[in-house]
């Protein structure tokens, strides 16, 4: 399985997010999966396209639906 390694830079765009927001998440476990090689973090377009589908949502927690 050879899929090509999205740099740092080149995931935030995809998110559209920025390097320090996903140097962040890395740090606390709460953004998409990545990649060690050595110093380098890389992202594979298939973890980023999880990330987002898991990221979904329909409504916004806690928002009541009041009928007029």
């Amino acid at each position: 399985m050879s899929e090509e390694l999205l740099t740092t830079q080149e995931a935030a765009e995809r998110l559209r997010l920025s390097v320090p927001t996903l140097a962040r998440w890395r740090v606390q476990g709460s953004g998409p999966v990545y990649i060690k090689r050595g110093a380098r973090v890389f992202y594979r377009p298939t973890d980023l396209d999880n990330f987002i589908q898991a990221s979904a949502r329909s409504q916004t927690r806690g928002e009541e639906t009041h009928a007029r």
